[in-house]
């Protein structure tokens, strides 16, 4: 039979999808928080291979969760952004550090590993500073080189008043957080306060490539001052947000894979079950297509002059982080002050946003996130079933 594809008709066809550059993935069981296996990965991956091919996790050493995931990733084309906890107790990113090398020693990582990312948002829960997160950067750096794997990415997330000069020049691309639903953000200016934050940091970055570590939409729980968790407005985020990245180019893991019925429920953190693309179950939230571009048509940027966010600075009230919690999942929130709490002396996990007032593009030889479903990668997913059905 006649191939008679055309651009437009790829076009078409990556318009509408269900794939995403990558998701944040606890690995641990989704019902009880039990500590993951081989095989509770591996089913886990088969279900998240319709979506992408990357997963991001948040320590190694945690219920020793970088060997499960490595191992069930041999002889796939999965790759897996691999996190260090960092915490005011330096044997814990010590203990992330001596893990990842032994790993190292045992797995691929050139095929496998396509970043490692030093902390998450230890800066903002004021349990480091930059410097010190940035020399942390820099040693586990060091380390990867002396084995030979100094071409891996490494970098720290942070969020988006927390990313400073000091932090930005040790890191090989920034990853931030933002999360405008934890700004109070109604659904109808997301994605404009997104992207505000995300040019912001693209100016603080300069030549760096700026990559959004984690953003995402509760489709339940209680409401955030203005923003409001719903099944309707997690699409219309999801929508919106990745339609526009893949437009201007900007690489992005989704928060998150999965619904965490484990997570605990507490004040501000009502929230934190709901953030997956799909249930506890496992099924999809969302009929498919997850998300449609066709005509789809970004709002107005931000020039810098109206740009409201200031990386690197704490005047803001509200941050735009998610309640923290420690890897194990322990909130730490507090909702009395109208905000996230992220002072608590236990290691949390949190969120937030980052801004930009100017949308000139960051350069780098290498992607991060790009070896994930990206913008141009979906279009050759869908030219290769096209192909297979016109041939």
């Amino acid at each position: 039979m006649k191939l008679t594809l055309t651009l437009a008709t790829l076009a078409t066809a990556a318009a509408a999808a269900n794939l995403f550059n990558g998701f944040s993935y606890n690995p641990k069981q989704l019902k009880t928080g039990a500590c993951p296996t081989v095989d509770t990965v591996r089913d886990d991956l088969s279900v998240l291979s319709k979506y992408t091919n990357q997963v991001r996790i948040y320590s190694v050493k945690d219920c020793n969760q970088g060997e499960p995931v490595l191992r069930a990733m041999e002889n796939t084309d999965w790759k897996v952004q691999l996190g260090m906890w960092v915490s005011n107790v330096e044997s814990v990113y010590e203990a992330d550090r001596n893990e990842l090398i032994r790993l190292a020693g045992v797995f691929d990582f050139k095929k496998h590993v396509s970043a490692v990312i030093v902390g998450n948002e230890a800066i903002y829960r004021k349990e480091q500073t930059s410097a010190q997160i940035a020399a942390k950067v820099r040693d586990t750096k060091a380390a990867l080189t002396k084995i030979g794997l100094g071409s891996i990415p490494v970098t720290a997330s942070e969020t988006w008043p927390y990313y400073d000069p000091t932090l930005v020049a040790a890191v090989d691309y920034v990853n931030v957080h933002a999360f405008p639903f934890w700004e109070g953000t109604p659904i109808e200016g997301a994605q404009d306060k997104v992207f505000e934050h995300i040019y912001a940091i693209q100016k603080l970055a300069g030549s760096k490539k700026v990559v959004v570590g984690e953003t995402g939409w509760p489709d339940a729980g209680g409401n955030f001052d203005a923003a409001v968790p719903s099944l309707a407005n997690e699409q219309r985020y999801l929508k919106e947000f990745i339609c526009r990245a893949n437009l201007e180019k900007i690489d992005y893991i989704w928060f998150s894979a999965f619904d965490e019925a484990w997570k605990p429920v507490t004040n501000a953190s009502d929230v934190e079950t709901h953030w997956g693309v799909l249930k506890g179950d496992k099924t999809p939230k969302f009929a498919s297509p997850m998300y449609d571009c066709k005509g789809f048509v970004p709002s107005n940027k931000p020039s810098s002059s109206s740009s409201s966010s200031t990386p690197a600075s704490s005047s803001s009230s509200k941050t735009g982080s998610k309640p923290s919690s420690t890897p194990n999942g322990h909130s730490n929130t507090d909702k009395s002050d109208g905000k996230p709490s992220g002072t608590d002396s236990d290691s949390d996990k949190s969120s937030d946003s980052q801004e930009k007032s100017d949308t000139s593009k960051n350069s780098a030889a290498w992607s991060p996130v790009g070896s994930g479903l990206s913008a141009v990668s979906i279009a050759a997913s869908m030219a290769a079933l096209a192909v297979s059905a016109f041939i």
